[in-house]
Formats: structure tokens, sequence, C-alpha cells
């Protein structure tokens, strides 16, 4: 019976939109070694946009109503240019694995804003769940040997983490209206204006990068872009923000797995101790059925 009552939908969107997250901080690397942070974000960006608009087309996606355009430039600028940004140019001098540690702090920037202005009840377990995942995170961080120091780059990287956070709950009650798919393409399509502002010498720059980064930003732009932002807004819409946000701790153990494989980086047992915790505390803190089925009645329009 209790397998009856699991959302499968939301379980497979959830973690496609983990993975493709994580995968990304290995892409970002991959594409700085021949784009600059500001080009990295705006390319990823067109594309992203690019495909969606291609799908709007095809499917007669409704526009959005003029009075919902401030908020969807207010979103796409928070969620898309100042979140890309701040990832890129932290990461010129942070490693994958530990600006995926970073990022992982969106759950509490999440859970607190969303408990703050959408009155979503995070719940006790939420909360401790929270700190052991976090606890793990660190972990996973002091295993690469480097240590966790806030420099430039690890603050540019925790603005973006915030500006993230507060992406996620803005558009909560827009994804119910919008549906998630035409609610997210209406904020990338924002985030891309914004960064339009860096135009200049992106093509000098794409004729002298190698085939290799410039796939690397392609597939940024498809799938930690376009399929990892549907899949999570999908699971925002289901089961709230801050439920939606905790299982990102799972990033930087798939980050640090995916940067072994793409990239070379091997993790150490510290590591792989680390995600294990992280891990256990995501468990703990989905532990009171946040999967099944009644944890949320609304209808689901993507």
């Amino acid at each position: 019976m209790l397998v009856k009552n699991i959302h499968w939908d939301v379980i497979i969107a959830h973690g496609i939109a983990i993975f493709f997250w994580a995968s990304a901080f290995a892409g970002i690397r991959a594409g700085l070694k021949a784009y600059s942070p500001e080009h990295l974000a705006l390319l990823r960006l067109l594309i992203a946009s690019i495909v969606l608009a291609i799908y709007a087309w095809v499917t007669r996606m409704r526009l959005p109503e003029v009075k919902d355009i401030p908020i969807i430039l207010i979103t796409g600028f928070l969620g898309f240019s100042v979140y890309h940004i701040a990832v890129n140019l932290g990461e010129t001098t942070v490693s994958a694995g530990v600006a995926s540690l970073i990022v992982s702090l969106a759950p509490i920037f999440t859970g607190i804003l969303a408990s703050v202005f959408l009155h979503e009840r995070f719940g006790f377990s939420g909360w401790v769940g929270t700190l052991i995942s976090f606890f793990g995170a660190s972990l996973i961080s002091i295993g690469t040997g480097e240590g966790f120091h806030l420099n430039m780059g690890a603050l540019l990287v925790l603005l973006g983490t915030f500006s993230e956070s507060v992406y996620f709950v803005i558009q909560k009650p827009y994804l119910k209206k919008y549906g998630s798919l035409a609610f997210t393409s209406y904020a990338i399509w924002a985030g891309t204006l914004f960064v339009l502002v860096f135009t200049p010498g992106i093509i000098k720059e794409i004729e002298s990068a190698p085939m290799s980064a410039t796939l690397s930003v392609v597939y940024l732009g498809i799938f930690p872009t376009v399929i990892s932002y549907l899949a999570l807004a999908y699971t925002t819409h289901r089961v709230g923000a801050s439920k939606a946000s905790t299982s990102l701790y799972l990033t930087p153990v798939l980050a640090f797995v995916i940067a072994w494989i793409w990239l070379g980086e091997i993790p150490t047992w510290f590591s792989i101790i680390g995600g294990i915790i992280t891990i256990l505390g995501v468990l703990y803190a989905n532990k009171n059925g946040k999967w099944k089925k009644g944890d949320r009645k609304e209808r689901v329009t993507i």
C-alpha cells in the first residue's frame, strides 16, 4: 500500500533535477577553460532560451499577463542572471566540489524564506536533516584537501546561492498559475535579457574556443538549465519550496562523482564519508512522508 501512495513522477523529476544540477559544476569548470564567466553565462542562457522558444512556438505556449511581467523580470534576474554570473565568477577561484557545497546552502535559505513568506512548515526533522546534511557536505569539502575558505570566489557563489533561493520562493504561486514549463521559460528568457550586456566579444570567443569547451556550454544550456530547472519547478509545485530544495544537499555528492568521471578528480575517503552523511541527512529530513500522495492537492500543469 505504501508504494502505491508514492508519487513516482515527483521522485523521478527530483532525481533528474539533482543529477543535472550536480553535473553543472564540472561543466562550468570545463567551459571556463575557454570562455569568460560572463560569456559562459550568456551563451548557456541563449541556448536554453532558443530551445524553449522553439518548444513554445510549436506548442503555442500562452503568453504571460502584462501585470506579471515585472515579477517575471525579477525572478529571471535573480534565478538566472545573478546566479549564473556569480557562480561562474566564483568557480574561477573555487573548485567545482567546493562550489557545489556552497550552493547546498540553498535549502537553508529557502526553508527560512518559505517559512516566513509562504508559511510553509519545514518541521523539526527538516531542520535536523538540514544540519546533518550540511555537516556531511562540509566533510566533503575538507576531503578535497582544499578546506573551506571564504575567499571572494566563495562569497560570489554564496551570493548566487541566496539569489537562487529567493527565486525558488518567489516562483511558487506563479508555477500554479502558469505551470512549471511556461513560467520557467518566462524566467529563463527574462534572465537572458539581462546578460545580453555581455554580448560584445562573444563571437570571437566562440571561434577561438576548442570544440570540447563549446560542447560543455551547449550541455549546460540544455540539461542543467532547461531540463533541471523544469524538473525542480515541477517538484516545487508538488511538494513546496522548502521540501523540494532539501534534497539539493545531494548535489555535492553527485558533483564529486561527476567531477571524478568528467575531470578526473578522485574523491578521498573523507569525501565519501561526507557523502554518506549527506544522504542520511536528506533521508531524515524527508522521513515524514514528503513524497506521499496527499501532501499536495493542487492540480499540476506542465
